[in-house]
């Protein structure tokens, strides 16, 4: 099965009926799988079988038509999240050498940028008007005029090729991009479509995750299944409760960053949201007391979340709206659990030598099955340790009870989950190191009600110096993404350190809350502005990415 087959399946099953809404558009499945092909064809006339195009734009419906009509035309799609700097987005274009960059036009600045660093990018092409022609360069190629022949029949891809190439973070803290095949990719969605819930009637979803996200391939879900998906340009508490209302949304999936947010904002009581009977959450740790808030604030909605990373290319394991039910009355402990097993995935916590752990007893998740990535983008060294005896080492510390629950305890790597993204601690301490008043740094994530993690600097400084939060969140600011400066900043005498000089980060975190506990951190970095920003920002994706990211992104169910 290939990813195009998704759309195509059900266009020709039902081609008059609702594929997306978007800004008060409706796109029925025989538009979308029509666009998607003239997609495909016009990719074949500006790039070669086997290229990598890449795209760089918030939500769109014709970020979805790329889903589909990038793999169809023998390409892989480069999914680039919008919230990098330029440094960044070029780090990656860098790494996965694509010949197409797919753009915006409030991008169209950073994409031109990192086109001129990138020399395999031939072809600039922008999905919306790109404004009057100047000293910044060439007009782009209009997306329209990509997709203005009618499609043709092309070769079918193979399955087992590069489809979709999504970025990560590993144990060095350079980006890794996750190979993933047709088959993994639709691999993935048929788990999810045998072993999520879902209502008897077509349901109509409201999709509010950056869809660079790997949560986005719940879009792909929903359109096995016929239904209608709601896309959000990107997410915003109030253009979400107005969509719900508007479109009688009966189904939808938040990080968990995403429905605090919502449940804390003021007009919530005001919108009519009775049309939700079920919501799934993932890509960050959920508190169990905002997970009780969600539960009664929508009454008859069935509350579900998995686990999965974006290397899975979606979820492995399912914690069902019953699941969910027993610990709201007798099993608390199962409100953070992930779940179980889904149907086609196999799961086990081991330990050091691969054998599986003892009911109750942390060691690491591994996973197998199709939907497992091919590895990672030119970075043998990394697939290799990551795979191993036919398993998927997903490097993060579980444990399984007596009954088959699984919990997530910690992560093998120090990898922060913030607002349902990931931030990789080692990235945000090689800038720390480069400002001029820090000796050493260390990065850690502290729990947070609303963001799941915030992402706190300990700072060891020069002499006679003292930086301030302002101070390294202005030096962060054209270097990190929002979500990867810290909200925080510790400084300390020293750095807890062991007899080799690696830092202590079980200690850092220790002092960490006993330092906020006291009031003596520097925390003068929620300003309105700030708060503002990361509002519209700071939300999954992306991540279910790095997720389900980025994280080893978790994806959501």
């Amino acid at each position: 099965m290939r990813i195009h087959d998704v759309v195509a399946f059900t266009a020709a099953r039902t081609p008059q009926a609702v594929a997306l809404h978007f800004e008060g558009d409706a796109w029925t499945y025989a538009r979308l799988d029509d666009r998607a092909r003239r997609l495909a064809r016009g990719l074949r006339g500006i790039a070669e079988p086997g290229d990598r195009i890449a795209m760089l734009t918030e939500n769109t419906p014709d970020y979805v038509v790329a889903y589909y009509g990038v793999p169809l035309a023998g390409m892989a799609l480069v999914f680039v999240n919008y919230r990098l700097t330029t440094r960044e987005v070029t780090d990656n274009l860098a790494d996965s050498a694509p010949t197409v960059l797919i753009t915006e036009r409030k991008f169209l600045g950073t994409a031109r940028a990192a086109a001129a660093a990138v020399p395999s990018v031939r072809t600039l092409v922008c999905v919306d008007d790109p404004g009057p022609e100047g000293a910044e360069g060439p007009l782009p190629l209009p997306f329209a005029a990509l997709v203005a022949e009618p499609p043709v029949p092309l070769p079918e891809p193979d399955e087992d090729a590069p489809a979709w190439l999504i970025y990560t973070s590993g144990t060095t803290g350079r980006a890794k991009g996750a190979v993933l095949t047709h088959r993994n990719v639709t691999a993935a969605v048929l788990n999810a479509v045998a072993s999520w819930e879902s209502d008897d009637e077509p349901e109509v979803s409201l999709m509010p995750w950056p869809l660079c996200h790997i949560a986005g391939y719940g879009v792909l879900v929903s359109h096995l299944r016929g239904e209608a998906v709601a896309v959000l340009r990107r997410y915003d508490p109030v253009v979400f409760l107005e969509t719900l209302q508007e479109l009688r949304a009966t189904s939808t999936t938040m990080a968990p960053t995403m429905l605090a947010m919502l449940l804390r904002h003021p007009d919530f009581p005001r919108y009519d949201t009775t049309s939700i009977t079920r919501i799934g959450y993932g890509s960050a740790p959920m508190p169990a007391q905002v997970l009780r808030e969600g539960m009664a604030a929508f009454p008859r909605a069935r509350f579900q979340t998995g686990f999965g990373m974006t290397e899975l290319a979606g979820n492995v394991l399912v914690h069902s709206s019953a699941d969910h039910l027993r610990a709201a009355d007798d099993r608390p402990d199962l409100l953070t659990s992930v779940g179980r097993p889904m149907l086609l995935s196999a799961v086990r916590v081991v330990d050091d030598k691969g054998d599986d752990t003892a009911p109750d007893e942390v060691g690491e998740l591994v996973i197998r099955g199709d939907q497992v990535c091919a590895g990672y983008w030119q970075r043998p060294d990394a697939t290799a340790e990551a795979f191993r005896d036919g398993w998927f080492h997903s490097g993060d510390l579980a444990k399984r009870d007596a009954e088959g629950y699984f919990s997530i305890v910690d992560r093998k790597k120090d990898m922060i989950l913030t607002g349902g993204e990931n931030v990789y601690s080692r990235e945000v301490e090689e800038v720390l190191h480069q400002h001029p008043d820090v000796a050493a740094a260390a990065v850690v994530g502290q729990p947070d009600e609303v963001w799941g993690e915030v992402v706190v600097a300990v700072i060891e400084p020069r002499d006679g110096r003292t930086p301030t939060t302002e101070d390294i969140r202005e030096f962060c600011g054209g270097r990190l993404a929002g979500y990867k400066r810290p909200r925080r900043v510790l400084v300390v005498p020293e750095l807890p350190r062991n007899t080799v000089g690696k830092v202590l980060k079980r200690e850092l975190r220790a002092q960490v809350t006993a330092a906020t506990s006291a009031g003596a951190d520097d925390t003068a970095d929620d300003t309105a502005d700030d708060t503002a920003d990361d509002t519209a920002d700071d939300t999954a994706d992306d991540t279910a990415d790095d997720t389900a990211e980025d994280t080893a992104p978790r994806a959501t169910g």
